[in-house]
């Protein structure tokens, strides 16, 4: 087909925005009257990456699954290919003329800023326009943070950005077949029985509704507790990390709870934490080299000896800590821990166990359902105490499991190893005597594993190392420069 003869189009390309409503990109291509189709394509090099696994996949599957059943009433749906995407518009400019792609700016893994440079040259080259939007407020090219509270809070308060096709803007499902049918599709089956959170915005908004309306209630007093949690926390993350729903959306859903005055504690509570995330992912936006080194320069001259009999233990709950193995295995069957929980295992793997946190990264990353490399990065450094500006953190899991799982119902869950223990050694059971083990028929070292550390010896080692690191010159220095780059200032009161 002559070029001059083909249809010009727009492309909408998904990434980490997979939704309808609240979608700048989706709002800003439609603004312009011409026809638009709606891409997403499975990148082998994703697919590849260490950092995913296959329930990530499959809950990006579940949620295109669900923008195609909203998309019927428009007799549209998402073309969704595998391929790599220069190729994939290539393709699709062999049928039709692209106008222009637009995306959200990605705050990512390093493999995707590269995907985007490649894709920055080749539109160029084709002499096709890329539209990038602000995503969830992180704003790209920042000096410092001055006045970063105020413009993340008004993006929060603008209207949400609605999805109105007009008739026939859409590409049709037929035109998107006929797309399709030059390329490989990937399966989008998934497993219906599986234990993690499904996808997409239908459920995302039952998640909401019953967290602002219900569930809440006991947000504050349950959000340190790893089995109450489960149900007391929004459980949003995922919607949030995978863009079913926006930042913005549920902003201003929490902020009508407040006007309500429903909750009104626990959604002051929930909001800053939205703002907390915020900043972790816009300092990741600001320092993406966090991926690989630590923030502060002080720290990458530290030198951990690896131990892959230590990380295997770690990975798989087999330390002889009752609540670090209930949190890695539970983790690693449905995708989810609280955050105390979150920070304790990292703590214990980086200050017990004494291991690299660039270790915990990829493990972490493949079992958080919930992967948002702004937060993950940022947020392993800290726990691992190599920020230099942030406390010295280090969780006992026996104190936390006490604590926080005073029955060990969450331990006994997960490790039912120790279902049939005494409350006094399911958090302990390396203290019961050769006799209590008799009594028991169970038997440390063959039961359950022994505690693979000392936790006072370890605790001392790490704390000694690090607490001297923090008055070394590169340290202080690289401190006032993350200072003067990260610190909050001129912070609006939130309403």
């Amino acid at each position: 087909m002559n070029i001059k003869n083909k249809i010009e189009i727009n492309v909408v390309l998904f990434k980490r925005d997979l939704r309808l409503q609240d979608n700048e990109a989706i709002y800003n291509a439609l603004s312009t009257g011409r026809k638009t189709l709606f891409l997403y394509v499975f990148e082998d090099m994703l697919l590849n990456d260490p950092h995913y696994s296959e329930r990530h996949w499959n809950f990006i599957k579940e949620s295109l699954i669900d923008l195609n059943h909203s998309l019927i009433a428009f007799n549209s749906e998402v073309l969704i290919v595998q391929s790599n995407i220069n190729r994939t518009l290539q393709i699709i400019q062999e049928t039709y003329k692209i106008a222009c792609v637009y995306s959200h700016q990605e705050t990512g893994i390093k493999v995707t800023y590269d995907r985007d440079k490649v894709l920055k040259r080749f539109l160029l080259n084709n002499m096709i326009q890329w539209e990038e939007n602000v995503n969830n407020g992180v704003f790209r090219g920042l000096r410092d943070r001055n006045n970063w509270v105020e413009m993340w809070e008004d993006f929060m308060d603008e209207p949400l950005l609605p999805f109105r096709p007009k008739t026939g803007q859409l590409c049709s499902r037929e035109e998107v077949a006929h797309l399709a049918s030059f390329f490989h599709l990937p399966d989008l089956a998934t497993d219906s029985d599986s234990p993690f959170q499904k996808g997409g915005t239908s459920i995302a908004l039952k998640y909401m509704h019953t967290f602002f309306n219900e569930r809440s209630a006991n947000y504050n007093a349950h959000i340190s507790k790893p089995l109450l949690s489960r149900r007391s926390c929004s459980r949003l993350s995922p919607y949030l990390s995978w863009g079913n729903l926006s930042v913005r959306q549920v902003w201003q859903e929490a902020a009508r709870c407040i006007d309500q005055n429903k909750y009104k504690k626990q959604m002051e509570a929930f909001r800053s934490r939205l703002r907390w995330q915020a900043h972790f992912i816009q300092k990741f936006e600001m320092e993406d080299e966090m991926e690989f080194v630590s923030l502060n320069k002080g720290y990458r001259k530290l030198k951990k000896q690896t131990s892959e009999r230590y990380i295997e233990a770690w990975k798989n709950g087999m330390t002889g800590y009752p609540l670090v193995d209930a949190c890695m295995r539970c983790l690693k069957e449905t995708g989810y821990l609280n955050f105390r929980m979150r920070a304790m295992v990292v703590s214990f793997f980086t200050h017990n166990l004494w291991q690299p946190w660039q270790k915990a990264t990829i493990i972490l990353s493949r079992y958080f359902l919930d992967f948002e490399p702004g937060i993950h990065f940022p947020q392993i450094q800290m726990q691992a105490g190599e920020t230099g500006i942030n406390m010295l953190r280090m969780y006992n899991p026996t104190k936390n499991g006490i604590a926080h799982d005073p029955d060990g119902i969450f331990i006994k869950k997960w490790v039912p190893e120790l279902a049939e223990l005494d409350t006094a050694f399911v958090h302990q059971p390396s203290r019961m005597t050769p006799m209590e083990q008799q009594m028991a028929n169970f038997f440390i070292g063959k039961n359950y594993p022994k505690p693979i550390v000392n936790l006072q010896e370890t605790r001392k080692h790490a704390s000694d190392i690090l607490w001297n690191m923090k008055d070394e010159n590169t340290v202080i220095e690289e401190n006032f420069r993350i200072l003067q780059k990260h610190t909050l200032s001129n912070r609006k009161k939130s309403s």
